[in-house]
């Protein structure tokens, strides 16, 4: 009896707690700032089925129709208010996509000179666009692959695009995209999966499906960046914060963030509906790996090369250690972690133990899989090496890679990693050639509070990676390697 009362009074608690957390978001939704249309306009996309039933060209002919839609339904409708030069969607702004010489929110195919030798399909992140990964499918195309950026459904044109979208949307262009990439590289040829943040677990989960399915291509190899593996436990009950949204007076709620769409190729904004689906995609990938490792199946996976900062304030180094590799057989898979500026200017600031300690994240060596990190070659010291223990070894070898930890930077980020240093949006050292209206990595920001329309700390987190031709000399190895084969695969497959 005593526990049932003790269980009835928990529930009423939880209860008061829910609707007390439920409140305060229908109050503060209500108190904001209205939404704008391109939080309000849904583009018409593709459905998961739909996707299952198209081609390459089809698709991009309902792209292409949702940019008309977008500029008729936003663009041409703006209020005077709205038609300012820090809104992407205000064609008379110097952030406007559709001034550019090309618009990289747009699905794109890199074609090399001669036949393709291979392919590539590169998956973005989550908010994101193709603009992402296109240094590297440049890179994949100097090798003579023909690399496919497919823009994700959601994604590169509205933030109210991400209100509706399911994952399901998302694996199932992945495979479409896959299908174009092969038909273009013809039968035979190799095939690499390269996903960013989300699209790292998209890439993921179809490496798991085409496991399964036979009639699915395998990759012959696969590289992650930021994978997300695991995200923050605040996403798995993000749902729950846009229940008031369903009256229209607390619209507002379906929203985590809503902020200034300065950004032309990625979105400022963040729906409720996005964070649940990425958890909704990283919780199954999760259980997707435990079981095909119970079930001794993850031996039919490639290699998988994967880049992450030590530091990540979006997804779970630790997931990506614990959950991905600890489960990998050894089929020459290789983490790449970015560790902090150690050096001595930064080192009383910085925290120390826990997940950013590189010998407490990983596991003791001889490793299933080689690791190699990226630090500082001494305390005292802003140049970095990069310390790799083979798979299955214990000594540790160092090299050095002639590359420099910029003096005012304490760390990479999340979003650095695809971005080199003279990009000409993120970089801290822009390439004046192309011109997108505003150069956010090189914003060094000293002011007063409240000048800017953003807060401060959106802007000073590390958008590029002063480590990425290292980054980039790591994808190549895999390219070339590629063109001689993997035994253990399939070829008949690809």
């Amino acid at each position: 009896m005593k526990n049932l009362k003790l269980l009835k009074w928990i529930l009423i608690l939880a209860a008061l707690g829910l609707f007390a957390i439920l409140a305060a978001r229908a109050y503060l939704a209500h108190r904001a700032a209205p939404l704008g249309p391109w939080h309000t306009h849904v583009p018409n996309e593709l459905t998961a089925a739909e996707l299952a039933r198209s081609d390459w060209t089809g698709y991009l002919e309902v792209e292409s129709a949702i940019f008309t839609e977008l500029e008729m339904a936003v663009t041409r409708q703006l209020d005077p208010a709205d038609r300012v030069p820090a809104n992407r969607y205000f064609d008379g702004s110097p952030l406007y996509p559709g001034r550019f010489a090309q618009d990289w929110n747009r699905s794109f195919v890199l074609d090399p000179d001669g036949p393709p030798v291979g392919a590539v399909v590169l998956l973005h992140g989550l908010t994101d666009s193709p603009y992402s990964l296109r240094n590297i499918a440049r890179r994949y195309r100097e090798h003579g692959y023909v690399a496919v950026a497919i823009r994700l459904p959601g994604h590169g044109t509205v933030p109210g695009g991400l209100t509706v979208v399911d994952w399901e949307d998302w694996t199932a262009a992945t495979q479409l995209a896959v299908r174009e990439a092969r038909r273009r590289a013809g039968p035979g040829t190799p095939l690499h999966l390269v996903g960013y943040s989300q699209g790292g677990a998209l890439a993921m989960k179809y490496a798991l499906d085409a496991i399964d399915d036979p009639d699915l291509p395998q990759a012959e190899r696969i590289v992650l960046i930021s994978p997300m593996i695991g995200i923050t436990a605040f996403a798995r009950f993000a749902g729950l914060l846009g229940l008031p949204a369903i009256f229209p007076a607390f619209a507002n709620a379906a929203w985590i963030g809503v902020l200034p769409e300065f950004n032309p190729f990625k979105y400022n904004s963040f729906p409720v509906n996005a964070a649940r689906q990425s958890s909704l995609l990283s919780r199954l990938l999760q259980r997707r790996l435990a079981r095909a490792a119970q079930d001794g199946r993850l031996d039919a996976l490639p290699p998988i090369l994967t880049f992450q900062s030590i530091v990540d304030f979006t997804v779970s180094t630790r997931a990506i250690v614990d959950s991905l590799y600890a489960r990998l057989p050894a089929n020459g898979s290789e983490l790449v972690l970015f560790d902090l500026n150690r050096s001595v200017k930064f080192g009383p600031l910085l925290h120390f133990g826990g997940d950013l300690d590189p010998a407490r994240l990983l596991p003791a060596a001889p490793r299933a899989y080689r690791t190699t990190l990226v630090t500082n070659a001494e305390a005292d010291r802003r140049e970095v090496v990069a310390r790799v223990i083979p798979a299955g070894e214990t000594t540790e070898r160092i090299d050095r890679l002639g590359l420099q930890y910029p003096s005012t930077v304490f760390s990479l980020s999340h979003v650095a990693l695809p971005f080199p240093s003279n990009d000409p949006l993120y970089g801290l050292e822009p390439d004046e050639a192309e011109d997108f209206g505003i150069r956010l990595g090189a914003l060094s920001l000293r002011g007063e509070r409240g000048a800017l329309i953003v807060g401060a700390d959106m802007l000073i987190r590390m958008s590029s990676n002063p480590f990425f031709p290292y980054l980039l000399d790591r994808i190549e190895e895999g390219i070339d390697s590629s063109a001689s084969g993997r035994s253990g695969i399939d070829r008949d497959r690809l």
